[in-house]
């Protein structure tokens, strides 16, 4: 009997070690494990289209239609065995031309030897394969719809994760002032007294803050990471993510091996949003990512609270502008937080308020400090000139993400990187290349360093 074309006596094993409390998985059970295992490599985190054909198909049955179509030639696309699995299942639902810029998507990274290897690194750091009949599963994060994680890649107590009924998220700017720091061990670990388990993404400021109060109250809390729970980042947290995994669960949703990117830190906070049943944004500057955890809550119906700072403090100008707009409550300490997880109220206005606010402002990606509000804000030394109002879709992001200073490389290897579709990228690269921010050598496509895109501005 086979899995996607392997033995099940390949399989299994590897699929058991993942699950040690599970040992009675039957081949359905085994297959349906390693094929979100697979998808949790082949399509990047949040992909619509991928949830859909998940749904439609099986995830087994999905990823089998998807290899059984011929890798795509140029602008050609042979969807006939996809079409042929969705017409078998009676669903129509789905147009050629999205399918097929879809496949072209994902085709280049359907590899089986990959997957292998990701399942054995999982298996050698003691990490645990989630997938959403399992108890364990976080129920909220379903809540995403076709936006949900296929599977969840936990190193740690993975049994916390069932358990959070009573969690708040804890989010705030990467340079944090001393009150923000203050504030948040009070608000950490008077949570945790509370009975409140808590949520943030291990960050450098209030992230890795939330986090250590929660550890020194012995409370419980879980991390998010934006890359596979194998490497952590940022490195100078190793210690404390080693301590997350001693006494909470450190998760991700992209499998052991994959580098965290600006576009998978940008998703990985809408599972920080959905996974608690409140967010306390304690300090945002004007171009801070926490905005950006707060739209994805918002967009969920959850409850958010922003702490107010020193009107004159440019690390609290975006709690301000959510206090402002009424999108936040003001919190000024663990009781009124706490206060928010049993609120229920409609967060539609809230919402569109903060997409539009996710589309004037870009994630703050960086330990630099927070910029100014100003008519032209100021780009963080790792930025490049890219504005999420001209990049709605993340695709000139995701493209930057994949491509190397030092080296260059070919648009196959681009694809891989970046899980964009290649006729997608050539159009792309020819634009930033018009606009003098990458260029092709005999290597292949490379970018320009900042310091290179500034003396040309020079």
């Amino acid at each position: 009997m086979t899995i996607l074309g392997l033995a099940e006596s390949v399989v299994g094993p590897l699929i058991r070690a993942l699950c040690p409390d599970d040992a009675s998985l039957d081949r359905d059970a085994l297959a349906e494990r390693f094929a979100r295992a697979a998808w949790t490599g082949i399509a990047e985190p949040g992909d619509r289209d991928a949830g859909r054909l998940i749904a439609v198909l099986g995830a087994e049955g999905a990823i089998a239609a998807v290899a059984a179509t011929p890798v795509p030639t140029g602008e050609t696309v042979e969807l006939g065995p996809l079409l042929a699995a969705l017409a078998a299942v009676g669903d129509d639902s789905f147009q050629p031309a999205e399918l097929a810029e879809a496949v072209k998507r994902w085709r280049s990274r359907v590899s089986v030897p990959t997957v292998l290897l990701s399942l054995r690194q999982a298996a050698r750091f003691g990490v645990a394969l989630l997938v959403p009949d399992d108890p364990d599963w976080p129920r909220s994060v379903d809540e995403l719809g076709d936006h949900a994680p296929h599977a969840l890649w936990a190193r740690g107590d993975r049994t916390l994760l069932g358990r959070l009924s009573r969690s708040i998220a804890i989010v705030g700017a990467r340079a944090a002032t001393g009150y923000g720091e203050h504030v948040t061990v009070e608000a950490s670990a008077g949570l945790v007294d509370r009975g409140f388990t808590i949520i943030s993404g291990a960050a450098y400021g209030i992230d890795g803050i939330a986090h250590r109060a929660a550890l020194a109250s012995s409370g419980s809390t879980v991390a998010f990471l934006a890359g596979g729970v194998d490497r952590f980042y940022p490195a100078g947290h190793e210690a404390l993510l080693t301590r997350i995994v001693e006494r909470g669960v450190v998760v991700s949703e992209v499998p052991c091996g994959t580098a965290p990117t600006r576009w998978r830190f940008l998703q990985r906070n809408r599972l920080i949003a959905a996974a608690s049943r409140a967010t306390i944004v304690v300090e945002a500057g004007w171009r801070s990512g926490s905005l950006n955890t707060a739209s994805h809550a918002a967009q969920l119906g959850r409850p958010i609270g922003a702490v107010p700072g020193p009107v004159t403090s440019a690390a609290s100008a975006g709690c301000h502008r959510l206090l402002r707009d009424a999108i936040a409550i003001c919190v000024t300490g663990p009781d009124d937080m706490a206060e928010l997880v049993p609120f229920d109220a409609s967060h539609e206005t809230a919402a569109a308020i903060l997409a539009a606010l996710a589309a004037e402002h870009s994630p703050e990606t960086t330990s630099g400090p927070t910029s100014r509000p100003t008519s032209t804000p100021t780009s963080t030394p790792a930025s490049f000139p890219i504005s999420s109002g001209i990049d709605p879709t993340g695709t000139r992001m995701r493209l930057l993400d994949a491509l190397s200073e030092r080296s260059g490389r070919q648009v196959g290897r681009i694809a891989q990187l970046s899980g964009l579709a290649p006729d997608r990228i050539r159009a792309q690269l020819g634009l930033l290349e018009l606009e003098g921010i990458v260029h092709q050598g005999a290597a292949g496509w490379q970018k320009f360093s900042v310091k290179q895109l500034d003396a040309q501005r020079r």
